[in-house]
């Protein structure tokens, strides 16, 4: 059993504090045991600000519960940011990569892959679309941005930039949030549709509340140093996990 070392659980040997688990404390076993439902204490895995570099969360399966929950303390609205992050996935389907939602309103911030080669960014339920040239499966790197000033959303795939769009110019994306990967939320935190869940994995995933240049965000694609992000940092990430996901090295680039 590899959730045991010797004949202790590593429960046990490595108990969470309270109903909870840090996953970078000496039980990281331990939280991996529990997304086999090993470990009854651990409902959901609530983890504490780990270095996640070098590694990825993995949606395994087609679900309507999988889901991870990214938590940050935004307290003001947002009048420019900036969402860097890489993704993996075989599907051909259309499926949520970023789901930010607030109490009684869905789509607040969404970025969304309808089919192979076109991704839409939604702002205040407002969306614009954006169209590549995929090879396909692929492993890719996403960052995207929103000016309110100007309304000018910028979308990079791998280090290139899309044709500019626009949208909600002088709109204020909302503070509080539910930020939520694997799944599209229809409500705050649920809602949850299985035929629009991720499979696959992400991983490297920064938000800024500015707009990064275009050298900025080329070298965030190179994994160079960048900016300090303001909002959410792979390096220093509070998130929990629910249902079926795990954390595993990226070996793919």
């Amino acid at each position: 059993d590899f959730w045991k070392l010797g004949e202790q659980p590593l429960c046990y040997l490595y108990p969470c504090p309270g109903p909870r688990c840090c996953c970078n404390s000496p039980g990281q076993e331990h939280g991996e045991a529990a997304a086999l439902g090993l470990c009854p204490r651990q409902s959901p895995r609530s983890l504490c600000s780990p270095d996640l570099t070098g590694k990825v969360f993995v949606f395994p399966r087609e679900s309507a519960t999988d889901h991870v929950k990214l938590i940050t303390k935004l307290e003001k609205p947002l009048q420019n940011f900036t969402l860097c992050f890489r993704a993996y996935s075989d599907l051909s389907r259309g499926y949520s990569l970023f789901s930010y939602n607030l109490q009684g309103k869905d789509n607040e911030l969404l970025v969304f892959k309808h089919r192979i080669g076109e991704y839409s960014l939604y702002i205040g339920k407002t969306k614009v679309t954006f169209k590549v040239r995929e090879v396909f499966p692929r492993p890719v790197h996403i960052c995207t941005s929103w000016e309110s000033s100007t309304g000018i959303a910028e979308f990079w795939i791998n280090g290139e930039p899309l044709v500019k769009k626009g949208l909600r110019q002088g709109y204020s994306v909302g503070a509080y949030p539910r930020i939520v990967l694997g799944q599209e939320q229809d409500s705050y935190g649920g809602g949850f549709d299985k035929t629009q869940s991720f499979v696959g994995e992400i991983g490297d995933l920064y938000m800024w509340g500015s707009v990064l240049s275009p050298n900025e965000i080329r070298l965030v694609y190179q994994g160079l140093s960048f900016p300090h992000p303001t909002i959410l940092d792979w390096q220093a990430l509070n998130y929990e996990m629910n249902g079926y996901v795990v954390i595993k090295p990226r070996v793919w680039s």
